[in-house]
C-alpha cells in the first residue's frame, strides 16, 4: 500500500481544531472551527477516502474520529463515513488497549516494522488523516509517499502546527496542486528526503569591494 497523509492548516500552518473548538483543546484552545469547505475542496476529500484501502491514526486524532464519524449513524451519501466504518483502522498507541470502534487494531510495539508489513500489501492506500506527531515521525522514518495538504485561506494565530518551529527538514515534489474559488488550495507533494542547502563560496574581501560607498545611489 501506498502510504499516504492528508492534513487540514491554516496559512500560518495550525492543523489544531479545524472543524470545531471541541475537536482538540490542548492549551485552552479557542480557535478552533477554521477550516470552511466548500464544494470542491469537499470533492476533492471525498476522492481521498474513496482511494482508502486502511486508515493508520495516532492516537487523539483515532479518538476524535471514533467519537465523531465512529458515532454517528450512516448518512447514506457519505464516502467519508462509509470508508471510516468499513475499512481496517489501524492505531499507533502504546496506552490504548480497547479501542470500541469497529475494525480497529492497536499496534503497540515495533511500529516501523508494523507499518513496513502494512505497506507490503498489494492494495490502494493505507491513509493518515490529522494526527500530526505520527505524520513527523513518518517522514523522519522515511515511510511517507505523498502528503496531501489542504491550505485554508485563515491566519489563526495560535494552536498546534503541523510543523513546530524546529525539526525535521524534508525536500519535497510538487504532484499537483489546484485551488478552489473561496481560496483553499489543494497541493499533493512527494517526499524526496533531505534537502540541499546553498552555501556561501563569496571572499568577504570581494563583497566589501563590491559594495557601494555609503551616501551612494
Amino acid at each position: 500500500m501506498k502510504l499516504t497523509t492528508t492534513a487540514q492548516v491554516s496559512v500560518d500552518g495550525v492543523m489544531q481544531g479545524p472543524g470545531g473548538p471541541e475537536e482538540d483543546e490542548r492549551g485552552r484552545f479557542e480557535r478552533g472551527g477554521w477550516a470552511h469547505f466548500d464544494d470542491e475542496a469537499g470533492a476533492v476529500m471525498d476522492e481521498i477516502y474513496q482511494r482508502a484501502d486502511a486508515f493508520l491514526f495516532g492516537r487523539r486524532t483515532y479518538e476524535i474520529f471514533a467519537g465523531s464519524w465512529g458515532a454517528w449513524d450512516d448518512p447514506g451519501d457519505s464516502p467519508i463515513w462509509t470508508a471510516l466504518n468499513t475499512k481496517p483502522k489501524y492505531v499507533a498507541s502504546t496506552t490504548l488497549s480497547d479501542p470500541q470502534w469497529a475494525v480497529t487494531t492497536v499496534l503497540s510495539s515495533d511500529l516501523a516494522a508494523a507499518i513496513g508489513q502494512l505497506k507490503a500489501k498489494p492494495a490502494g492506500e493505507l491513509q493518515v488523516h490529522g494526527s500530526g506527531a505520527l505524520t513527523r515521525w513518518l517522514l523522519d522514518n522515511d515511510l511517507v509517499d505523498e502528503i496531501n495538504l489542504f491550505t485554508f485561506p485563515v491566519v489563526v494565530g495560535q494552536g498546534a502546527r503541523l510543523f513546530p518551529d524546529s525539526g525535521l527538514d524534508v525536500a519535497l515534489e510538487l504532484v499537483s496542486s489546484r485551488a478552489t474559488s473561496r481560496g483553499i488550495t489543494i497541493q499533493t507533494y512527494r517526499p524526496l528526503g533531505r534537502p540541499e542547502y546553498a552555501t556561501s563560496t563569496a571572499d568577504p574581501e570581494d563583497v566589501m569591494r563590491d559594495a557601494p560607498a555609503p551616501g551612494s545611489k
